[in-house]
């Protein structure tokens, strides 16, 4: 898609601090952390967002969940790290391409406050 911003940064036309790059895939540094480490990966490829992918995607969503840990402990995430896929308005979504943060380091908070 012409205007999403992510397709913007895959084609190299908005600079990104890159954490990992390949021809499907890039992962960079968010612009508003969270934790001291946090980035996101997406696909090259436009997918709004989850509810779009579908079986001719295994492979590519396949690959971004196994390369998470690998770019974690690269970011020197040792001791474990969130992932969190917002989907849709509803889930929380601003970028509508899909993506995966990737968080850890410091104090992260509990994903789901319990009394």
């Amino acid at each position: 898609m012409g205007d999403c911003i992510f397709c913007k940064i895959a084609r190299g036309e908005i600079p990104c601090r890159k954490v990992y790059e390949d021809d499907e895939l890039l992962a960079f540094h968010d612009i508003n952390p969270v934790a001291p480490v946090h980035f996101m990966m997406i696909p090259k490829l436009h997918l709004a967002s989850l509810t779009e992918a579908g079986e001719a995607h295994t492979v590519l969503l396949g690959r971004m969940l196994l390369l998470a840990p690998r770019l974690a402990k690269e970011q020197g995430l040792e001791n474990g790290f969130r992932t969190v896929i917002n989907t849709g308005k509803g889930g929380g979504q601003e970028v509508f391409h899909l993506h995966i943060h990737v968080i850890g380091g410091g104090n992260i908070p509990p994903m789901v406050r319990r009394n």
